[in-house]
């Protein structure tokens, strides 16, 4: 397996931080590894398989040093400037942000269901929205078998969706203190809004969503509608998810499906109260789905409820697994 140099950007925030755990525990053939950040935290340690490391300012010159791999988690604007930069210094960039997902020339990968696009990249590779990969993974192997006609997605995103911001209100919100990051209160609430609202009434995580899902599954003729809602929850993001189907399926067979699928663990025994919850998916890798009943509404439909740990599979373990896929593909 080919050895490679990795750097991660971003480092010493909440995804950064769950990127090293994730890259220790998978063992990546790691030759040398470097941690930039901004110039707040630069010159702050880290520590990576039990080795100390300094945090380096992001510049300009940072990939001047043979960097195969870089995760950025760094946010849009960050990855805007010092992606193209990076992947001129022949650097695989992975990026985290929005910036990159919906450019026609950059794959937008979940690698249970897309990974072939891996290929065709030029330097970039975008990591798709939290919310829009659990929902691809479940939904992928079902649409191979009974093709999609149309999704409806109803999400319950964790606060850490929003970063330590977000975190940071719901702990201090819980102590009755007013928030900072969300427009209203989220302890004891429920807030129907995530991101910016858009002209036509969606906000700009609906959209995404939308857009999102019909890149990575390949199908810009699926009908999807969404409404994305911040929870009270820490961390895990739940989705309702309806499906109609253009072919008939059987139920049995359906929940085999997902069983064998890779990524998917089913989570799903009524009579038992088997479900899945963020509670008991937070700190997993795998996205659980439950619920799974007729949507009898419809000639052919399906109600899914689908959780994932929002940064783990969401963000960071997603962003590691397009990195061993690159180096799989190196090392042939």
């Amino acid at each position: 397996m080919k050895k490679v140099n990795l750097a991660v950007v971003g480092a010493t925030g909440m995804v950064g931080r769950t990127f090293l755990k994730v890259l220790e525990e998978r063992n990546l053939p790691i030759e040398s590894i470097y941690f930039f950040s901004s110039s707040r935290s630069a010159g702050s340690t880290i520590t990576f398989n039990g080795k100390e490391y300094t945090v380096e300012e992001l510049t300009e010159t940072s990939f001047d040093r043979g960097i195969d791999i870089a995760l950025f988690s760094a946010g849009g604007s960050t990855s805007e400037k010092f992606s193209p930069i990076a992947a001129s210094k022949g650097c695989v960039v992975v990026d985290n942000s929005s910036a990159w997902r919906m450019d026609p020339s950059v794959p937008l990968v979940v690698p249970e269901v897309n990974s072939h696009d891996i290929e065709w990249n030029k330097g970039i590779i975008a990591n798709p929205n939290c919310s829009t990969i659990q929902a691809v993974v479940a939904l992928k192997p079902l649409h191979d078998k009974y093709k999609i006609k149309r999704i409806v997605y109803t999400t319950f995103q964790a606060v850490s969706g929003a970063g330590m911001g977000g975190y940071n209100d719901l702990e201090q919100g819980l102590k009755g203190e007013a928030p900072k990051k969300f427009a209203h209160p989220i302890a004891g609430n429920v807030i129907p809004q995530i991101d910016v609202f858009l002209p036509n009434g969606y906000t700009k995580e609906e959209v995404k969503m939308i857009k999102e899902t019909k890149k990575i599954m390949g199908s810009e003729s699926l009908k999807i509608t969404a409404t994305t809602v911040r929870v009270p929850v820490f961390n895990g993001h739940s989705e309702s998810i309806n499906v109609e189907f253009e072919n008939q399926f059987d139920l049995d067979e359906l929940k085999e499906i997902l069983k064998n699928s890779p990524g998917v663990i089913v989570q799903d025994d009524p009579a038992n109260n088997v479900y899945p919850m963020p509670i008991y998916t937070s700190g997993k890798d795998e996205t659980f789905v439950g619920r799974i009943r007729r949507d009898e509404s419809v000639e052919s439909g399906v109600n899914l409820w689908v959780v994932a740990d929002n940064i783990r599979k969401g963000a960071a373990t997603n962003a590691v697994q397009i990195a061993q896929e690159l180096i799989k593909m190196w090392s042939k």
